[in-house]
């Protein structure tokens, strides 16, 4: 293959994003802004036929609104379309137009893969660990929509990929390295209560008691404006009908949060599983994978609380060594996504002498 134009490297593996498919997170967005500028409009109407006033704010609203999910639903899509990828002997290359990111392969401390509806496709996140303290941070570069990105990830470690790779529905175990093999296998016993699930627990209570006493005020006032018979049939129904918009939204909003508090996080613990291999460690959890090299493990903390242990791995990297994304204590940084961490193991010592004898 050629070479590339900025370094001058020979360049392995060139790609880009393959699916048109729209997120979920986007698709919500673009959803919420939608009930949104109905709502607005649906008052906009009612208040303009029946007081006869200028409603030209609340249109202008509803537009933006609807300019906002139109946004969400097509711009990351346009955006996508035109990023390229390259991985050349000593980088990674992210690339759209004259806009050009590279992380330096010998400077990646760990990659998630994270599975995409199509079990051949998914994302690779490549994350450099710096230091903990007044250099704490992370540098990550992510690879949208990629096919088999775990194969990708063998290529950048500079191993050869085996034949199961490629496929997000087979289990992690069954594709390994060549030649590698499991020395330790765990899932974690319970699902901690960290200080962001506590906060999202009394958020989504607080929407739940919100969204009940928003039901009893607005079918009070609905009721006593109806039976003005003041608003003719069709403003009455869209009256009636933005209020019923705005309050499925923020029951929505309510049972997301919620759920995000009390049901994900157990599904979660249910669906993860740890590896330590003879020259890995694996994270499994639902469709996300974190894959580290157990040369890049300096420090291994056990932290035990109860009769169970969280195990932290702080890393090792060319120019420092920090356990990323949190800290050595596992404070919250607002990272999405798996750590380099066993939380709620019961055999922390099996694992600590297994990572420790390297």
């Amino acid at each position: 293959m050629g070479c590339d134009s900025l370094f001058g490297e020979r360049i392995l593996w060139q790609g880009r994003c393959q699916t048109s498919a729209v997120r979920v997170a986007e698709k919500a967005m673009a959803l919420a802004a939608v009930v949104v500028s109905a709502v607005t409009l649906c008052y906009a109407i009612v208040i303009a036929k029946s007081l006869d006033v200028r409603v030209d704010g609340m249109v202008f609203f509803a537009a933006w609104c609807a300019t906002l999910a139109l946004g969400a639903w097509r711009v990351p899509l346009w955006w996508r379309a035109g990023v390229r990828y390259a991985i050349t002997d000593r980088h990674v290359i992210w690339q759209r137009g004259r806009v050009r990111r590279s992380i330096e392969i010998r400077q990646i401390s760990y990659a998630l893969v994270r599975w995409g509806a199509d079990p051949s496709l998914g994302d690779l996140v490549l994350v450099r660990a710096v230091p903990t303290g007044a250099l704490h941070r992370t540098l990550s570069l992510t690879l949208s929509d990629v096919q088999a990105p775990d194969r990708l990830w063998a290529l950048i470690r500079g191993v050869e990929p085996s034949a199961p790779l490629g496929c997000g529905e087979r289990p992690l175990a069954q594709r390994l390295d060549p030649g590698e093999r499991v020395l330790w296998s765990g899932a974690p016993l319970a699902s901690p209560w960290t200080p962001r699930r506590v906060l999202t627990a009394i958020a989504g209570a607080l929407l739940g008691v919100t969204f009940v006493g928003c039901v009893l005020r607005s079918a009070h006032w609905l009721v006593r404006v109806l039976r003005l018979h003041a608003l003719t049939l069709p403003l009455a129904v869209l009256f009636v009908g933005g209020a019923s918009l705005a309050l499925l939204l923020l029951l929505s909003v309510a049972v997301v949060v919620a759920y995000a508090a009390f049901v994900r996080p157990l599904r979660l613990a249910r669906n993860t599983r740890y590896f330590v291999t003879d020259a890995r460690v694996l994270i499994r959890r639902g469709e996300e994978e974190l894959s580290l090299d157990r040369s890049r493990i300096a420090f291994v903390i056990d932290a035990p609380w109860k009769k169970l242990h969280d195990v932290f791995l702080v890393l090792d990297g060319p120019q420092g060594r920090a356990l990323a994304p949190s800290g050595a204590f596992g404070e919250e940084d607002g990272v999405e996504g798996l750590r380099p961490v066993f939380t709620a193991i019961d055999d922390a010592d099996t694992v600590g002498r297994i990572l420790r004898a390297a």
